[in-house]
């Protein structure tokens, strides 16, 4: 999680999706060819040698020097343009997701062309890189092809000044020209696949990089069995950063949170309420301090574990591009989908009336990140998707934040009965929406500010 948090997903996709494919076709399949004509360029030039030493040692020396200048003139462009290609494409994927993704806005201020601007910006500098590598990986053909063909003709008449005249040297010269022939395209093939190697390679380093963060162990394993949770989560002075040059987000947390209890958070921005939560659900590890359940520490190895008991409702939902249904049955195929635990879990996110209004009901689609339906809707559909899943420790990220007040106040009418078997841990700007707690804590930039009863702080406010 932390990883993808530092990534830019513009740079994961566009290494995902056009990089590895840049890497096969520029760099595995140039270096078969490179390896096969080195072998057929050892089994020509052999057999030139075999015939007339002193012309396949010219043979061999001028077309090797001319490609060697070639290479050491075009060296250091190949690699800018590498770099530049590897950039600008990440950007070109960069432009367009935010033009797309803020399409509502872009269409009201009018800034279509500053977007269209920025992938031009982008575009032509990796068009110009790709075709200036292409070219340079080509040209040489053309140019060797007409000194071979005067390499040829001066060998000619060279040798046909000695002894023998031309009846002597034809053999040798119709050897060296069918030599030539192959010796040419093979050298060509070589020089051309070294080149799409060279200029692919900050391409490569950047897909190599993505291979830091291989699948994890569990990934096509089996829902694991929960840890066991009958008393208590405890954090003991716990503290986070990202880095070691980064300030402290969390400095020596002290909390305990009894299994079915109603537990709000609150605090400034920035005073790390969101990674605190990131660490309650095992997505990043403290960099100091305990985080046990039931006096079991959470590590790497039982941290699957844990999170088979916890849901999550982030403040922005993410929807698929599919029906409700499916949007509540989260990451379910859709053969394998409760249609009933979807609807009842629809009636206590207080949505099932809405949904069943409409005229597909729950088969109706939302669109692409729920855009056919109101922040409300989308909310809400997300509250449903933490309840389908059955989890006994439900955590609410700021989830109400996009609510009127009377829905608000429905929801957490909801929450609120929801069995005592459900450990509730909710975000919320406002107090008000955190006063069916058990216990409020007020975090700041410097710890825990304050944490009692929902009465305790209102007076402590006051």
């Amino acid at each position: 999680y932390s990883i993808h948090v530092a990534r830019n997903s513009s740079e994961v996709i566009n290494g995902i999706i056009t990089k590895t494919t840049m890497v096969i076709s520029e760099i595995i399949k140039p270096t078969l060819i490179l390896i096969s004509s080195m072998i057929l360029l050892v089994g020509i030039m052999s057999a030139l040698f075999t015939i007339n030493t002193t012309v396949a040692l010219v043979a061999s020396i001028g077309f090797g020097l001319l490609y060697l200048g070639v290479v050491r003139y075009t060296h250091q462009q190949i690699s800018e343009n590498s770099q530049t290609v590897a950039e600008q494409s990440t950007q070109m994927i960069k432009s367009l997701q935010e033009g797309l993704g803020g399409i509502r806005d872009v269409i009201i201020d009018g800034s279509q062309q500053f977007y269209c601007q920025q992938y031009r910006n982008a575009d032509l500098p990796f068009r110009q890189a790709a075709g200036n590598n292409r070219f340079i990986s080509e040209y040489p053909r053309f140019v060797m092809e007409a000194v071979g063909m005067t390499l040829i003709a001066g060998l000619a008449y060279l040798m046909s000044q000695q002894a023998g005249g031309l009846a002597t040297i034809i053999p040798v010269l119709g050897a060296f020209a069918l030599g030539a022939q192959r010796l040419i395209p093979t050298i060509q093939h070589a020089y051309g696949s070294y080149t799409n190697i060279k200029g692919s390679k900050s391409s490569l380093e950047d897909v190599l990089s993505l291979l830091d963060q291989p699948l994890p162990s569990y990934a096509d394993q089996p829902r694991p069995i929960p840890i066991p949770f009958e008393k208590a989560i405890h954090l003991n002075k716990l503290s986070f950063r990202y880095t070691k040059d980064t300030p402290w987000v969390l400095k020596n947390i002290d909390l305990k949170i009894t299994k079915g209890s109603r537990v709000g958070l609150m605090g400034v921005t920035g005073s790390g309420k969101s990674t605190l939560f990131d660490i309650i659900m095992g997505l990043l590890s403290p960099t100091d301090g305990e985080f046990t359940i039931d006096d079991e520490p959470i590590n790497a190895e039982n941290s699957r574990a844990w999170q088979a008991h916890i849901a999550h409702v982030p403040q922005n939902i993410y929807l698929t591009d599919s029906t409700i249904e499916e949007n509540i049955a989260f990451g379910i195929p859709r053969e394998q989908i409760n249609q009933k635990q979807v609807e009842n879990a629809a009636k206590q996110a207080q949505i099932a009336e809405l949904i069943e209004e409409w005229l597909d009901g729950y088969q109706t689609l939302v669109g692409e990140r729920g855009i056919r339906l109101s922040g409300g809707q989308r909310q809400r559909i997300g509250i449903a998707r933490a309840l389908y899943k059955g989890a006994n420790v439900l955590i609410f990220d700021e989830a109400t934040s996009a609510l009127d007040d009377k829905t608000e106040q429905a929801v957490m009418e909801a929450i609120e009965g929801l069995g005592r078997e459900l450990t509730i841990l909710i975000i919320a700007h406002r107090l008000t929406t955190l006063k069916g707690c058990d216990q409020v804590i007020e975090l700041s930039n410097n710890g825990v500010l304050q944490s009692g009863s929902f009465q305790d702080v209102v007076i402590k406010k006051s």
